[in-house]
């Protein structure tokens, strides 16, 4: 069955604003630069919209070597990308979910930016180029050991700051199905936004996703190999940080799971060659497991 890749996006600070992009280089580690920074408390613990709603506010841009930072009455912040990272006193252990992992302090500008926009002590940090963060080895081993036809894929996936797997990927159809029960009920549609995904697929089934075993791009293939537990932050707006309780109102009527939780969007991990791009348009073929 063929597709298409409607959406590509990355999200350079974890929880903060998203970049569309047009073509984007991807490998076992997902989408390059996607969730390569991440804020953190004063004991390092990651911060995200959960908590911090006004991190949707933050716009994040990659131009001239620089992550460009904004937010409405904050002076621009430049942070350089590709720093050698040879200087232990910046290096620091902070935590996202259970993972501990090593990243890289951006130093006290950073900080004073963050702090003042989120009206906390925190800190931005990038992920360290050793650091060593891998998305569950069992639950990829038992997803695999079901599927004999993605047999070949790595155990262990690398990935940055995302919360569990290298890609999140979502469906278009979906999105439509949700939003005219949201219509029905007399509620504002929302955007894909709100649900923050790496790659949006088109021309498919509406929730087909659910079923789908692999998604092939030329030599890229995607193993969809675990549904989406959703939080608060599709609830969030993703321009101005305001909350409300749509859509998860009307997503728990029809995506609560038997074992809990309410899903949209898959979350998969990888198989590419080195230097593999991926780009808005390609077709895609996908491989369901009804």
């Amino acid at each position: 069955m063929s597709i298409a890749i409607a959406g590509l996006y990355i999200y350079p600070i974890k929880s903060c604003g998203g970049i569309a992009l047009q073509r984007s280089a991807i490998g076992m580690a997902g989408l390059h630069n996607d969730r390569r920074w991440m804020v953190v408390d004063e004991q390092g613990v990651f911060l995200t919209q959960r908590s911090h709603p006004a991190m949707a506010r933050i716009r994040t841009d990659l131009r001239d070597g620089y992550l460009v930072v904004t937010a409405p009455g904050q002076p621009r912040l430049d942070i350089p990308i590709d720093v050698v990272e040879d200087d232990d006193s910046v290096r620091r252990r902070v935590k996202v979910w259970r993972d501990e992992v090593d990243a890289v302090d951006e130093g006290d500008l950073a900080a004073q930016w963050f702090g003042a926009l989120l009206g906390t002590p925190c800190r931005l940090v990038k992920v360290h180029p050793q650091s060593q963060r891998v998305a569950s080895v069992a639950r990829i081993e038992n997803w695999l050991a079901r599927h004999p036809v993605a047999a070949d894929f790595p155990r262990q996936h690398i990935f940055a700051f995302a919360d569990g797997y290298p890609i999140l990927v979502t469906n278009e159809a979906s999105l439509a199905e949700l939003n005219d029960k949201l219509a029905a009920k007399g509620q504002p549609a929302v955007g894909m936004d709100r649900f923050r995904p790496n790659v949006v697929l088109s021309e498919f089934g509406a929730f087909d996703e659910d079923y789908t075993v692999l998604v092939t791009v030329g030599e890229i293939r995607m193993a969809l190999v675990k549904p989406c537990v959703r939080c608060e932050i599709p609830n969030t707006d993703q321009l101005t940080g305001a909350r409300a309780a749509e859509p998860m109102t009307t997503l728990t009527t029809f995506r609560s799971q038997p074992e809990g939780g309410v899903t949209f969007g898959m979350n998969a991990i990888v198989s590419a060659p080195q230097g593999a791009m991926i780009s808005v348009g390609d077709r895609a073929e996908v491989l369901l497991d009804f």
